[in-house]
């Protein structure tokens, strides 16, 4: 599955306007192109350590994945429940741990879904969760390399997340402390397992995770 956002070409032909050089604006009265500001990026500086709890609300989990070699198809899971453990003086000591219903699953075709949900793919009759563990968190400014485990369909692997924080603050509706933070990972499907199809339905999976916690 590669990433869940697709990038859609823009093909427009612009024409070339000839130019003489007759008008240009001479050097001495030429203006000094201001440098660009840098983009700011999400501050750290209202976050403080403690136990966070998902927000289900707004945490999705993205997959993408190719279909017999001529487009990708891709889905969400949702409503995720769980648990951050954030120490801010030491990132490397905090936690995460997130548990996914897998019936919980979205496509834009309810007949993919069933068959998704069945014992062809999540089997979910038998194995209803899957849960994601860190077992190690490096972190570089906003900025982290989550190393983990990811149980599903009965199986442990370890899996790598590269998350980025997306925002943190005071949510204006339920006055809680939040943080947020985007991750991708790619993962092989039959290492849970879950062979079917392959090759001809891809077998790499890319995930892009959008997930909020609230400060217990």
């Amino acid at each position: 599955m590669r990433k869940i956002f697709i990038a859609i070409p823009l093909m427009a032909a612009i024409p070339l306007l000839a130019h003489d050089g007759s008008h240009a604006t001479p050097a001495s009265k030429a203006k000094a192109a201001k440098p660009a500001m840098a983009a700011a990026g999400p501050s750290t500086a209202k976050i403080t350590s403690g136990t966070y709890s998902v927000e289900s609300t707004h945490a999705l989990i993205g997959w993408r994945v190719n279909h017999f070699g001529f487009n990708d198809y891709f889905g969400i899971f949702g409503n995720p429940t769980g648990k951050l453990t954030l120490d801010k003086a030491n990132p490397s000591n905090s936690k995460v741990k997130i548990e996914v219903p897998i019936k919980e699953l979205y496509t834009a075709s309810a007949k993919l879904t069933g068959h998704l949900l069945s014992k062809e793919f999540f089997d979910t009759e038998t194995h209803p969760t899957a849960k994601f563990e860190s077992t190690k968190i490096m972190a570089t400014g906003t900025s982290a390399t989550i190393q983990g485990n990811l149980t599903m369909l009965g199986i442990t692997k370890p899996v790598v997340l590269r998350a980025k924080l997306s925002g943190s603050g005071t949510n204006n509706f339920n006055k809680k402390e939040t943080v947020g933070f985007h991750a991708t990972s790619q993962i092989k499907r039959s290492d849970w397992g879950m062979g079917y199809g392959v090759p001809m339905v891809g077998e790499n999976v890319e995930l892009d995770i959008s997930v909020a916690f609230e400060k217990d």
